[in-house]
């Protein structure tokens, strides 16, 4: 067998936040026939900045427009794809984004189910480790705001 290519793909996505009295929620998204929750990310396309990759990955995956508050900063993780014989380096760039408007209901078709948690739900609730991660420090820039 051919030793596995190396490649790197680079994403970004957000965190989009609203505060519902004292409370804070944040929204997550369903794949993989329900059984992943995670955040709203996807690939940087070409001449794409990486803010407007998260804004426009939020809008179509969750439904949601938002407005970017802050960088929560990256996470980097490997994968292989059998299909291509090649290991995969990705970096994901998450923001903070604040809710302005829209409806979960209205995201794409490879989104199961778009929906509001509580944030300290979200944490545990989140199938990844990194997206566990991005939730710690978005609860902590948020304890500040």
């Amino acid at each position: 067998m051919r030793p596995a290519k190396i490649k790197s793909k680079t994403s970004a996505g957000g965190v989009v936040f609203r505060r519902d009295g004292e409370d804070i929620k944040v929204v997550l998204i369903s794949v993989r026939d329900r059984t992943a929750w995670t955040l709203p990310k996807g690939a940087v396309e070409r001449g794409e900045k990486r803010e407007g990759t998260a804004l426009r990955e939020v809008a179509e995956e969750a439904g949601v427009n938002a407005r970017i508050v802050t960088s929560l900063g990256s996470i980097a993780y490997w994968f292989y794809r059998r299909s291509e014989n090649a290991k995969y380096h990705k970096r994901v760039y998450y923001y903070l984004m604040e809710y302005q408007s829209g409806d979960i209901r209205d995201h794409d078709a490879e989104v199961n189910e778009a929906s509001w948690f509580g944030i300290d739900e979200a944490i545990s609730k989140v199938t990844y480790n990194g997206d566990r991660e991005i939730l710690l420090r978005a609860k902590e820039v948020l304890q500040r705001l």
